[in-house]
Order: structure tokens, then sequence, then C-alpha cells
């Protein structure tokens, strides 16, 4: 190929001008707005290799694709990145168990899923860290054991969902050691006292 071949219009010749002296581009994209200009005004891909100090490899690629793509050939292409090595059925089983830890723990850690899962314990945490999930700040209660739970659970729902004009709900806790008591206050009203906390 000769350095003949590409010519340069009035607005190519200020774009490359511009972008060689622009300071928020690529440093190959700097060069090669150095070196198709060159090619332009009839210098040999040799002396532009030696005068660059780049391969005549890259000089003559650069030139080819500049002929080819114009102004879209001087920046770098996309590339693809690094893929994903994770399969989807090891990344379905960290997101779904990650609740439901293994009899005999109270959760899961980073390496006990990433055994199971069959990855790295340094994947797991990228994988909850990306979607917002924390093993070590899960959570259970414990259902009461109370014979009248249900009939108990449904009447509260009822006040809910219908609740009955100037009425008080009052509740309490079954645990005898709730923090709360330490916190109460009482307040009189008329001949009485009555506890209330502050949470």
């Amino acid at each position: 190929m000769n350095a003949q071949e590409i010519v340069l219009s009035p607005k190519e010749q200020a774009e490359l001008s511009r972008r060689a002296r622009s300071a928020t581009i690529s440093q190959r994209e700097d060069r090669r707005a150095q070196v198709i200009p060159q090619a332009a005004q009839g210098s040999s891909r040799i002396e532009i290799a030696r005068l660059t100090g780049l391969s005549l490899p890259t000089i003559i690629c650069w030139c080819q694709r500049f002929q080819s793509l114009r102004l879209d050939g001087v920046p770098d292409k996309p590339r693809r990145g690094r893929k994903t090595s994770l399969l989807a059925e090891a990344v379905c089983r960290v997101l779904e168990q990650v609740t439901q830890p293994r009899i005999g723990e109270p959760r899961w850690s980073r390496g006990s899923m990433a055994r199971v899962a069959e990855i790295s314990a340094t994947s797991v945490h990228k994988l909850w860290a990306a979607n917002d999930l924390k093993a070590h700040l899960t959570s259970a209660f414990k259902l009461s054991r109370d014979p009248h739970l249900e009939e108990n659970f449904w009447d509260v729902i009822g006040l809910y969902l219908d609740p009955p004009d100037k009425a008080l709900l009052l509740c309490s806790d079954e645990k005898p050691s709730s923090s709360l008591v330490a916190h109460a206050t009482w307040f009189a009203s008329g001949d009485r006292a009555y506890p209330y906390a502050i949470t």
C-alpha cells in the first residue's frame, strides 16, 4: 500500500489535528491521529515507523483501518472484557440459598457458601455485594406455641382491615425480659398511671 492512497478532506485534517492536541484521548488514539496525516503527506510506512517508534505492521494496520472507516477508525475498538466464568446454576444457588442456612448453622459464611456452590469465596462476596445481600444480618423469629395463635392472628388482622371507630388497641409482648421495660416511663391519667415505652 502506498502512502499516497490516503487523501484527507479539510474536515478530516482539522479533526485529526484537534485529536493530536487533545489531552483527553488515549495515547493510542493520539498516535493514530499523528500517523494518518504523515501517511497522507506522502511519508512511507517505513519512515513513519522509524519516526514514531511504532512497528511497521502497526502503521500498516492503522492506515488500512483509516481508509476503510475514516475518522471512525481512529479510536480504539470496544473490547469485550473478561467473560464471566460463573455458571448460572452456581449464581442461582448462591442467591437463593443465602436466606436458608444449613442445618446446625445460624447463617452462611462466604467460605461455607463457596464450598456448597463450588465457586470461590471472592465470587460469593461479589455476588452478595452486587445484590445487596448481607448473610450475617439475616434474622429469624420463633413462632409462638400458643394454641390460640391463629385465632388471635386473624383477630388482629381483622382490626387492621376494618378498624372500629374510637377504639384503642393495646398489644403486649410475651417476653418477660423485654428491653422495653428498662426504658419504660410512667405517665398519669386521672387516678391511674400507665407505662409507655420510647423506642
